[in-house]
This record gives C-alpha cells, sequence and structure tokens, in this order.
C-alpha cells in the first residue's frame, strides 16, 4: 500500500512480500522491516534492515533492495520530501522573531544524514512504532499522517543530535575526520551486520571502509568496545540463540546457518557466551 502525502511532505510504502527485488534512488527515508529482514546495498556497503533495527538513506542515494524469505516480510518505509527535513530543523533551530518574519524559506535539499543502521531505542521508534499500528488499524485521516511526519522528523534529528556526541568521542583533530571515520566505521559494522553469516575477513571489512587492517581493527576496538571478529561472533550467536527459541532446525544446521564451519566450534563458543550447550537452551525456552 503506498499513501501519499501532499507534496512538500512525502508518502509511506506498507507492503508484504517473501520475494522481492529492486532498485531506487529516493527521497530521505526511513526504512523498516519487520517478521523478517531486507538487504540493502549502497555502493560497496551491505545494510540489513530488520525488526531490530530501521536504515536511514539520505536523498538521492542509488540503491538496491532484496527480500529473500520463507515467510511474508513486512516493509514500512517512510520517505520525506526534498526541504522537509530543512524545514524541520529551521523551526527547532531558529529564533521565535526571525521566524515570524520568515516562516519559510526555500532552500535546496542540503541536510545530510549518518547513513546507517540504528537500533530501535526509545526516542523515535515509539513514533513510528504508533503510526505503523494505525496504518494497520485503519487510513487515518492526512492531517493526522502530516502530524506524525512532523513528530518523526524532529526525532530523527534529535537521533542525529546524539549520534554527534559519538563523533566527538573519535580521536581526529579535525570534526570533519572524526565524521568521516565515523561513517567508514559503521560501513564497516553494517557490512558485518548484514553478512554475517558469510565468511568475511577483516581485510574484507577493512576494504568497504577504505581503511587498512591494521587501522580498522583499532579503530572499531576503540568505537564499538569490540573487535570485528568478536562482533561478528556475537551476531552469529544471537541469531542461532533466535532459530533455536523459534524454530525446530537441527543444532548442526543451525551452526552452518549462521556462518560457523565446525560444530565444535559453535557449541564451544555458545556455551562460553550462553552458559549452556544449544540443545539445553533449547529445552530451557521451550
Amino acid at each position: 500500500m503506498l499513501y501519499h502525502l501532499p507534496a512538500h511532505t512525502g508518502y509511506i510504502l506498507h507492503e508484504r512480500a517473501r520475494q522481492f527485488y529492486g532498485e531506487g534512488a529516493g527521497f530521505l527515508s526511513i526504512k523498516s522491516f519487520f517478521q523478517g529482514h531486507a538487504l540493502y546495498t549502497v555502493g560497496r556497503v551491505h545494510y540489513a534492515a530488520s525488526d531490530r533495527s530501521y536504515l536511514v538513506l539520505n536523498h538521492g542515494r542509488p540503491y538496491t533492495i532484496s527480500v529473500e524469505a520463507e515467510r511474508p516480510v513486512e516493509s514500512f518505509c517512510l520517505f520525506f520530501a526534498p526541504g522537509f527535513a530543512e524545514a524541520v530543523r529551521r523551526s527547532l533551530t531558529t529564533p521565535a522573531d526571525r521566524m515570524l518574519i520568515e516562516p519559510e524559506v526555500s532552500s535546496p535539499s542540503s541536510l545530510r544524514f549518518f547513513e546507517r543502521t540504528y537500533p530501535h531505542d526509545d526516542l523515535l521508534s515509539p513514533a513510528l512504532f504508533q503510526l505503523r499500528a494505525a496504518l494497520a488499524r485503519r487510513e487515518p485521516e492526512q492531517s493526522w499522517l502530516i502530524e506524525q511526519f512532523h513528530t518523526i522528523m524532529q526525532r530523527l534529528l534529535q537521533a542525529q543530535t546524539n549520534v554527534y556526541k559519538e563523533v566527538e568521542a573519535l580521536p581526529a583533530t579535525r570534526a570533519a575526520t572524526r565524521e568521516e571515520l565515523y561513517r567508514r566505521l559503521h560501513y564497516a559494522r553494517d557490512y558485518a551486520a548484514a553478512l554475517f553469516a558469510t565468511p568475511i575477513s577483516l581485510n574484507d571489512m577493512a576494504d568497504v571502509a577504505g581503511l587498512s587492517p591494521n587501522h580498522l581493527l583499532r579503530m572499531f576496538k576503540q568505537a564499538f568496545h569490540q573487535t570485528p571478529y568478536q562482533y561478528i561472533i556475537a551476531r552469529r550467536l544471537a541469531h542461532a540463540q533466535e532459530l533455536l527459541n523459534q524454530t525446530d532446525q537441527p543444532v548442526t544446521e543451525i551452526c552452518f546457518a549462521v556462518g560457523f564451519e565446525s560444530l565444535g566450534t559453535f557449541s564451544w563458543l555458545f556455551r562460553r557466551r550462553v552458559g549452556v550447550s544449544p540443545s539445553a537452551y533449547r529445552r530451557q525456552k521451550r
């Protein structure tokens, strides 16, 4: 279902599909998926948008998207018209007397967000979930939808303000260098998050980030408090827990499905992280 709002606001795409492949270069967008995930490719970077997170892509960014699942995956994507984010930010940052004199100023779409997946949080996600639930129950009036777009954009801008606090913690003298390093580190982490079930090396991640392997290793650990290898293992084990809890797949099958090449290594790492063997974990959850 496509929900069109006034041209200066944007639109909503709300669909379900088991299989889908497409290409696009649309508006600034928030992409969220439920009961599964979608893989996005933007240049050399891969992103996985799922129940855990939402993806932010800037205006005009070419991308491909693919969905491959046994059951329908729900997509819920918001697209913001050019200039909408700038108008909302101006209303938040411009003094009241100036806004009275110049309530609207047309400007090109120049605001750029940090492109990455963001874990669902207590700031933006509740508004996103509320809008999704309302559309599932009925088709709300456009006036209400427009207000929700303004609310969500305000929260997205606040989330970006919080991101800059993370950027400031990186070890670089120039602000532009810190911002670029932040982007590249997240390129590597999103790449690993999207493809964790496949063989991924430090060199692969460094190539995506445009950094040397040693530089990536040092900065990744400083920014995320774990090495790339530790991050990949954590993602594999977390997904294994989901499969053990939600499916009847054999343990051996799950081991290989999440990217491990050895059942012994998988069982040892799982026990070390969770405290029990994969089979015992499944029995406890059942």
